[in-house]
């Protein structure tokens, strides 16, 4: 199975509430060693993140006033750089994951997002769980070869009697042949969703093009 959030996750959250001062999460951010603190209600319910650059925001502002604030995003960093308290420091919508989020969804988000931090939440509450960091998504290629090999063979299933594969630092060599060229695609495609897999080598042969047939339209008499 892929891997999930609750493989790698942080039980252990630093979060604040809404109403905390810009000194408080300054203190919280600097004692835990932490980039970035979920913001929760008092039911521990995510409502936003506080990161090192919305914090940031306060300094650039005394130093490059208007400079600093340019472009579509601009009225929202005005209003972080005036904030005292964590509600207007604070990034909202918060992004947030489920334990069962798959491993490599995370990992998109946060590079769609451009975020370094998700926290976890029960599916059914919202409340917060634990948190995710870039950091821990990297455990996904701390695996060993022989397990990377068993998950391969079991994703390529009916293929294994035509096809050998050894696994050397992450990387799958496949050999062999396959009978349809569709095959060999989702054989391909699957073995790329095999965690800690970092390339694919393949030097697989198909017997039949099925894949570059044209299909002639339908006419109606």
């Amino acid at each position: 199975m892929p891997m999930t959030v609750r493989d790698v996750m942080n039980r252990f959250v630093v979060a604040v509430e809404a109403d905390a001062s810009f000194g408080e999460v300054v203190t919280a951010m600097c004692r835990f060693h932490v980039g970035a603190v979920p913001v929760v209600d008092g039911d521990r319910r995510v409502l936003g993140m506080v990161s090192e650059d919305d914090l940031l925001l306060k300094d650039m502002d005394r130093r490059m006033g208007d400079l600093l604030f340019e472009g579509p995003s601009r009225h929202r960093e005005r209003r972080k750089a005036a904030g005292r308290r964590v509600r207007d420091l604070m990034s909202t919508p918060a992004i947030t994951v489920t334990e069962e989020t798959p491993v490599r969804q995370a990992a998109w988000l946060m590079h769609r997002n451009r975020i370094k931090d998700l926290p976890v939440v029960d599916a059914v509450t919202g409340r917060i769980t634990g948190l995710v960091r870039k950091s821990d998504l990297i455990r996904v290629f701390c695996r060993s070869s022989e397990d990377i090999r068993e998950d391969v063979l079991d994703v390529i299933g009916p293929c294994t009697g035509r096809c050998s594969l050894r696994v050397e630092d992450g990387i799958v060599y496949l050999e062999g042949s396959v009978e349809r060229r569709s095959q060999l695609r989702a054989l391909l495609e699957a073995v790329w969703r095999v965690d800690g897999v970092v390339d694919v080598d393949s030097d697989v042969s198909y017997e039949v093009d099925d894949l570059g047939r044209v299909i002639p339209p339908v006419t109606r008499p």
